[in-house]
């Protein structure tokens, strides 16, 4: 009897073990439930193979039979274009524009201040932590009214910010009182299959 011949993965990420922009990415991964393998990388000895598919060598670089994707924004957005069961981007051209001015600004005005080096022990500085901390209180109180950011569906904007709420005490950032409808989204998030299944063992120990 001849043995059944073994399935690859048609995709291939390489991803980070600790860094968000990547994890984000594992996140839709999951989410979608789709076969992939994941390559994690570490920074400090990247693969050869990372700097020919990547001219920027890093992580997160998704390899999908002759396309190669970085930024994973662009990532996100591929597999649920490529994937479309769960939609995580609004039908509506409107919100879906909304959406993506969301994930613009949540990468320039906080993602940017985030230690991007796995095994960097420089600790953010205090306006970065205020700036993190002030932005996440300002936006608390739309989730007194609904369950996700952008509503009552669970969107590639919620993938992208819960690597960054899993975070926040590893960089010393500490919500005030009434950022308390945002950590209850946050606990949300971090109840969902797909976040749990995301994490690395080396992320679970960020947060308590």
């Amino acid at each position: 009897m001849a043995t059944p011949a073994v399935r690859k993965p048609i995709m291939t990420l390489y991803s980070g073990i600790t860094c968000p922009f990547s994890h984000r990415t594992r996140i839709v991964l999951f989410e979608k439930d789709v076969e992939c393998q994941v390559i994690y990388v570490d920074l400090q000895k990247k693969p050869r193979e990372l700097a020919d598919l990547n001219p920027y060598n890093q992580v997160p670089t998704m390899v999908d039979r002759d396309l190669v994707l970085y930024e994973s924004l662009i990532i996100n957005e591929y597999l649920d274009e490529r994937l479309p069961h769960p939609p995580l981007m609004p039908v509506d051209p409107v919100t879906r524009g909304r959406a993506r001015l969301m994930l613009l600004r949540f990468d320039r005005d906080w993602y940017d201040l985030l230690v991007h080096n796995e095994g960097d022990e420089k600790k953010l500085g205090q306006k970065a932590r205020n700036t993190i901390r002030d932005g996440l209180t300002v936006i608390s109180p739309i989730f007194k009214e609904q369950a996700y950011i952008l509503g009552d569906e669970f969107s590639l904007v919620d993938c992208s910010l819960a690597p960054l709420l899993w975070r926040l005490s590893y960089y010393g950032i500490e919500l005030p009182r009434q950022a308390k409808p945002i950590l209850d989204y946050a606990q949300r998030l971090f109840a969902r299959k797909s976040f749990q299944q995301s994490l690395t063992e080396r992320e679970r120990e960020m947060c308590p």
